[in-house]
């Protein structure tokens, strides 16, 4: 909880640095203030906290997903300054609703009831509503921004209605009341309708099909640096919170709910990668790819043991980067082209060769290419749910192999065209290119080296 505390007051004092006309430094005063609070994390919880176990409990694995948010947090902050350079008005209060967001998933890493739930969900969906629409004067984010309240509102609605269900059943919001209840009642009908309506709130937060219709237009419209955003740390954040869910508090009616999970994973697998093919956008594609990478992740779910949350933690990180690494260079290209169909990437490697290679890496390492970081997460989870869902797993490959046809798209407009429309004279920043370096680093040496992982997020 100290580090929650701390990651809210750096997003208090970055907005009101707006209001003394200095929110040019909002960015600096939340990249300190995530600095400490990825320090603080790497210490013991303080022991005034404890009082509030019964609500928040800050363990090893909140430890570790924490640490993950605020590292893919930092990043998109250091690209922020060439990102948000048309927001120069209103540059606070981005950078404190992404950090206000973050603590909503902070608090999704250590919930210990449904009401605690509740809130982490809410914390980290209301700043994006806001987010989305940060282009006021483009039709697209407006869109965006409507489309993901009124469907966040939605799914909002099936999530207060199945914690009603929950507590109308159990009598308790703690997660291991509810366990212990389902252990003995499996087959409560109140129960388990409960349980879908919630499973199928949080499928809408992870963007799974069939509830990911509002990911396409809302990761297109919003701006670039809040779709990375919301793929990456909204990802990570809704994903350990599902996981937490389903196999703590609903672990005891695990055989009422994990068939339709899988029916999810199989409609998303395939329904994905087949859109991602069709999309002439690269930034549409890439919403594409984040839902097919919502159903890899889910295989985390079937042949649970005593690696799963390190397995998910290793995919969740290593997909992070490389998004981070991919829309590094989408931003870089809409700056300049006012748009981002595979065409406004002919050529970029002519003139900018390091951020084009980061962005292909990156790709690659969402395609599961050996030698990359994003192999060996897939290679984990396929190889833990081959013990429960061989069949699954047969899907989830041939995903995998259809998604290098797109992305592969993407890498020729860069590299395999002779002449480049991009000018020398714009060059991007230092902190990109030392982004892009570390980027590159953390995707191939997780490749290589994946028990680095373990050590440097203090396992």
């Amino acid at each position: 909880m100290s580090v929650l505390i701390i990651v809210f007051l750096t997003a208090v004092v970055a907005l009101f640095s707006g209001v003394f006309e200095q929110g040019k430094f909002a960015r600096y005063i939340g990249i300190l203030g995530l600095i400490i609070a990825l320090c603080v994390s790497f210490m013991p919880e303080c022991a005034f906290f404890e009082q509030y176990r019964h609500m928040y409990e800050y363990t090893a694995n909140t430890a570790l997903f924490t640490k993950i948010s605020i590292v893919t947090t930092l990043l998109l902050f250091f690209l922020g300054g060439f990102a948000f350079s048309n927001h120069r008005s209103h540059q606070s209060e981005l950078y404190a609703l992404m950090l206000f967001a973050l603590c909503g998933g902070i608090i999704l890493f250590g919930f210990q009831n449904l009401v605690t739930l509740f809130l982490g969900v809410e914390i980290l969906s209301i700043p994006l509503y806001v987010m989305a629409g940060a282009n006021k004067t483009d039709l697209r984010s407006n869109e965006a921004s409507i489309k993901y309240f009124l469907m966040g509102a939605f799914a909002t609605g099936f999530l207060l209605f199945g914690i009603a269900f929950i507590y109308g059943s159990v009598g308790s919001f703690d997660l291991y009341k509810i366990h212990d209840f389902g252990m003995a009642n499996p087959n409560n009908v109140m129960m388990i309708l409960g349980v879908l309506l919630i499973l199928c709130a949080l499928a809408f937060k992870v963007a799974l099909a069939p509830f990911h219709m509002w990911s396409p237009d809302v990761y297109y419209g919003s701006p670039s640096l809040i779709t990375a955003f919301m793929a990456s740390v909204v990802k990570i954040s809704g994903f350990f919170a599902l996981f937490r869910l389903m196999t703590i508090g609903f672990g005891g009616v695990t055989a009422e709910w994990i068939n339709v999970f899988g029916v999810f994973l199989i409609i998303t697998l395939l329904l994905a990668n087949v859109m991602g093919l069709a999309q002439t956008n690269a930034k549409r594609m890439l919403a594409y790819s984040s839902v097919s990478h919502a159903g890899y992740i889910g295989l985390v779910f079937f042949g649970i043991t005593s690696l799963s949350t390190y397995n998910l933690a290793f995919y969740l990180f290593a997909y992070s980067l490389s998004t981070v690494g991919v829309f590094m260079c989408l931003i870089y290209v809409e700056k300049l082209k006012r748009e981002t169909s595979f065409g406004a990437f002919k050529g970029l490697a002519k003139t900018e060769p390091l951020l084009a290679t980061t962005a292909a890496i990156s790709m690659l390492s969402m395609a599961g290419v050996p030698l990359t970081a994003g192999f060996m997460g897939k290679f984990a989870l396929f190889s833990q749910a081959m013990n429960g869902a061989a069949f699954l797993v047969l899907i989830a490959v041939l995903g995998s192999a259809v998604s290098i046809a797109y992305y592969l798209r993407l890498i020729i407009a860069m590299f395999f065209f002779k002449e480049s429309s991009f000018r020398s004279s714009e060059k991007v920043t230092l902190t990109y290119n030392i982004v892009a370096v570390f980027v590159i680093a953390s995707i191939i040496l997780l490749g290589i080296f994946p028990d680095l992982f373990a050590r440097q997020f203090g396992l």
